[in-house]
């Protein structure tokens, strides 16, 4: 068990469960001096707790500070890594969305560009509750899950609203191991708050009966069955 000596001492595991499984039974994964991490030992997921967790209006505030726009070169190679995929697999006319676009949508006029019919959705943003209630041949969410306080409910919400045969594309850096976690900057950022592993994603996978790939270290496609 990692504990470095400046870490805060620590506190009691999680009354709540797992916020992905539901499951009941964790085990202490690392501490800094900021937050406790905790390991489900039935989906694998590595999440802070509820009462270490930002509020809403902190969360917001951080994400005001992000700086990514569409007329940015490098943010837009970083999400063809997404967008790629999901041309390779999906024709021209497809209908997407993006699920937690953040202030400046990008990746959606990147595949309205390709042919694509795009709606957005952002909590914060773009919080139109409506496009969430349509229907789509595939769904991306990119840089998004690791800030879910909630990943089943927004996961199973997605599902719903996922055509047969359509993809959910999801973009997020996953846990490696237990020493790789405790270097790992990833975690540093207070927004992220639940850290999914491949274990996790095949866990899903099994439990929804979907199929995964996993297209790159930090983006995986799920296929819901026709």
């Amino acid at each position: 068990m990692y504990s470095p000596d400046n870490a805060p001492a620590l506190k009691p595991a999680p009354i709540t469960p797992c916020p992905l499984c539901q499951g009941q039974e964790f085990a202490h994964y690392h501490s800094d001096k900021r937050r406790d991490y905790w390991h489900c030992q039935q989906c694998d997921l590595v999440f802070v707790a509820k009462a270490q967790q930002l509020s809403c209006d902190d969360e917001k505030a951080i994400y005001q500070q992000h700086e990514n726009s569409p007329n940015d070169e490098g943010y837009r190679r970083f999400l063809s890594r997404m967008a790629l995929p999901i041309q390779q697999r999906l024709p021209k006319g497809s209908k997407g969305l993006d699920f937690g676009c953040g202030p400046g949508p990008t990746l959606s006029l990147m595949l309205e560009e390709q042919g694509y019919e795009m709606s957005v959705y952002d909590l914060y943003f773009a919080d139109h509750p409506r496009v969430l209630e349509q229907s789509y041949d595939f769904i991306t969410s990119t840089e998004v899950f690791e800030h879910l306080a909630a990943p089943k409910t927004e996961l199973e919400r997605l599902l719903n609203i996922l055509n047969p045969g359509g993809y959910l594309g999801i973009m997020t850096k996953r846990v490696l191991n237990q020493a790789a976690f405790a270097r790992w900057h990833y975690k540093n950022d207070q927004t992220h708050i639940t850290f999914f592993s491949d274990a996790s994603f095949h866990w899903l996978a099994r439990h929804y009966g979907l199929e995964l790939e996993i297209v790159d270290n930090d983006v995986v496609l799920f296929r819901k069955p026709l």
